[in-house]
């Protein structure tokens, strides 16, 4: 395999950029000066998935209650499409530290195996803060008949090349690609710009396989047409005991940890970010706010920009291990 893209590496990382070249107390002086008058207006979090998806969910619960802590308005401004790309470069070009990426990092950490070349640099961004862990979840219609991942992978290799699957875009695509390449299953890929949409497909049999955020398919698993057969996370859900996770069903091939943070521009200053991380965890750690997270898959898992910076880290590796196992040669 040829050298796999620094920039994996590089974008996942996102390193913090501090303010050193300046005396200690001009430093001090600035950044906390900076830090007090943000936000000085409206806040824009970009999402880079439809209105409906799970992160969207959780953006729109958190931002209510940042709105109240900050005294500025919180905008959600859905951009899908273009493989995240699209909601990245609006961010990107705004260079505005109160136009931000919400969205999970599964959707931009496989850029690298996708695209020959990357249209933003790999400091363009830096994490501000993490949020939650997305419970992603494998649904499968209710009358496709299986209902344990083992029983699907049967379904598959019965019929080869005759059903249907779809993914959220990005690192969860991959995954899933790689277990059926694993397995060595034939399956086809449904393109789809909106996740949600995919989820009706799911629900009516039209698509037979879908992996991504569990809360976009609760209500089709409340009203009994999609059902969860596993969960691609790592620990097993408090709020979803009776799914086990894809290592527990014998499928180790298809464990990858959703996660869900904030990204803002290259030069943000940290004292910035520290900050709405902190707003951020005083928000997800409420009682009210992390039993309405819980309830629609998200486990409630704040940090701090160099901890967000860590677990992006941690990611890019299981992605590099993905790109492996299907063969794809990162570009320079």
């Amino acid at each position: 395999m040829t050298k796999l893209r620094s920039s994996l590496l590089a974008v996942l990382g996102l390193a913090v950029l501090g303010s050193a070249a300046l005396p200690v107390a001009s430093a001090s002086a600035q950044t906390a000066a900076s830090s007090s008058a943000w936000p000085s207006r409206t806040v824009r979090f970009v999402i880079p998935l439809g209105p409906g998806s799970g992160v969207d969910i959780t953006a729109r619960l958190i931002g209510d209650k940042l709105s109240a802590k900050w005294g500025q308005s919180v905008v959600i401004e859905n951009k899908p499409g273009g493989d995240a790309i699209v909601a990245i470069n609006t961010v990107i070009g705004a260079a505005d530290d109160h136009i931000l990426l919400f969205a999970p990092a599964s959707t931009f950490t496989a850029h690298p195996l996708l695209h020959e070349k990357l249209p933003y640099k790999p400091d363009d961004m830096v994490p501000i803060a993490r949020v939650t862990n997305t419970l992603i979840a494998l649904g499968v219609p209710a009358e496709l008949g299986v209902s344990t991942v083992k029983e699907l992978a049967a379904k598959i290799k019965a019929e080869p090349g005759k059903l249907n699957y779809a993914s959220v875009t990005g690192a969860n695509d991959l995954l899933f690609a790689a277990f059926l390449k694993t397995e060595n299953l034939d399956m086809a890929k449904v393109p789809y710009k909106n996740p949600v949409e995919a989820i009706n497909d799911l629900a009516e049999n039209r698509i037979q396989s879908f992996v991504g955020a569990y809360a976009i398919m609760r209500p089709r698993v409340q009203a009994g047409k999609v059902k969860v057969i596993a969960l691609t996370n790592a620990e097993p859900a408090e709020s979803l005991k009776d799914i086990p996770t894809a290592a527990q069903a014998g499928f180790k091939s298809l464990q990858l940890d959703g996660l869900v943070g904030l990204l803002g521009p290259k030069g943000m200053p940290l004292a910035v970010r520290q900050k709405i991380a902190a707003d951020i965890k005083a928000v997800v750690t409420d009682p009210e706010i992390n039993a309405k997270l819980a309830a629609t898959g998200q486990v409630v898992n704040p940090g701090t920009p160099e901890e967000f910076d860590a677990a992006l880290k941690d990611q890019s590796a299981k992605v590099v291990d993905i790109g492996k196992v299907l063969g794809i040669k990162a570009a320079q």
